[in-house]
């Protein structure tokens, strides 16, 4: 009989620590304005005190990476970059000759479509303002714009710009880093169900809490519509748009996602969305399809099996990659 009572009684504790635990659960969010657009975190933990410590440091990651990353700040390891590596072979942190060497394998993977010396001219545009550079500035800066400029030494860890006037810009590659960073950070917590979005780059870990993730496409020329519902689950998702940084002139849309070949921007898409392993991937793969258009960039997205994609072409017709046949967005 003893032993009877002895064991309801353990289990009704253990049944009102559980109790008490699920009352201290819950989903933790934040916001902040970092690498010049919004940061979102939601996560669940079991404790709302070390969730909300949790978005905290993944906010910390966000400030961190905007202070070497950011071609805004003078001291940010990029600026000094721009300045000093076409003079000589320039040593850098092990993270930003990572950075630099993924997105030469990317500028490989795509052809040139995606390119961080871009900046040799993306630099020149402002659309806040509504400047952009002459067509004699684009077309004298165009032998700039090569990521066959850029010389990396491994064994020294330095970069090199083999011409002087090129610049880089991480803008392709950089917030989709820094997502997947956030990520790392809370795995390392035991954290298992959390959102991280930078403006159009999301990395989901794991699901809803038995459902999955709803993320939307927004319509390019209707911020208050979405164009398509993704349910996605442990994955990642990028969307680059024209309509994200664009200024109009004479009615033509002058925005940021700046074909290396012509110094102007991409002009045949509205939006591209890809969905992927990691957001650094995603990142990349949104740009350089825009930079690609509807043809060559299906190919690619169709050609790669970790990824698919969602094109919405200049007239607003939406396109989707092998993956989604049979079950559309």
């Amino acid at each position: 009989m003893r032993t009877a009572f002895r064991l309801i009684l353990l289990l009704t504790v253990l049944v009102c620590l559980a109790c008490l635990q699920s009352l201290h659960a819950a989903w933790v969010s934040g916001e902040e304005a970092i690498m010049g657009t919004r940061i979102s975190v939601q996560l669940w933990h079991q404790e709302k005190d070390r969730g909300e410590a949790a978005v905290q440091a993944v906010m910390e990651e966000f400030r961190r990476l905007d202070r070497k990353l950011s071609p805004y700040i003078d001291s940010s390891e990029l600026s000094q970059v721009n300045r000093l590596a076409s003079l000589e072979p320039l040593g850098i942190s092990e993270e930003f000759y990572r950075l630099i060497e993924t997105s030469l394998e990317y500028s490989e993977l795509t052809d040139g479509a995606f390119d961080i010396t871009f900046a040799s001219i993306g630099h020149r545009y402002d659309y806040r303002k509504g400047i952009r550079p002459t067509d004699s500035l684009i077309d004298r800066t165009l032998p700039l714009i090569d990521y066959r400029n850029i010389h990396l030494d491994k064994d020294k860890s330095t970069v090199f710009f083999e011409k002087k006037g090129v610049r880089i810009d991480l803008g392709g590659i950089a917030k989709g880093y820094a997502v997947d960073r956030g990520i790392e950070l809370l795995q390392q917590q035991g954290i298992v169900h959390a959102l991280i979005s930078a403006g159009g780059d999301s990395r989901l870990l794991g699901d809803h809490r038995g459902r999955p993730w709803h993320i939307g496409v927004q319509a390019p020329r209707d911020k208050d519509r979405m164009a398509a519902m993704l349910p996605l689950v442990d994955s990642a998702i990028s969307t680059s748009g024209d309509y994200e940084r664009f200024f109009e002139r004479d009615g033509v849309r002058y925005h940021h996602i700046i074909s290396p070949k012509t110094g102007r921007s991409a002009d045949t898409l509205q939006s591209v969305t890809i969905i992927g392993p990691n957001a650094t991937r995603t990142d990349a793969l949104s740009t350089s399809v825009f930079v690609l258009g509807v043809e060559k960039g299906m190919a690619l997205i169709n050609r790669l099996e970790d990824v698919d994609g969602v094109i919405i072409d200049g007239d607003g017709e939406m396109i989707t990659s092998q993956g989604f046949a049979g079950d559309g967005p």
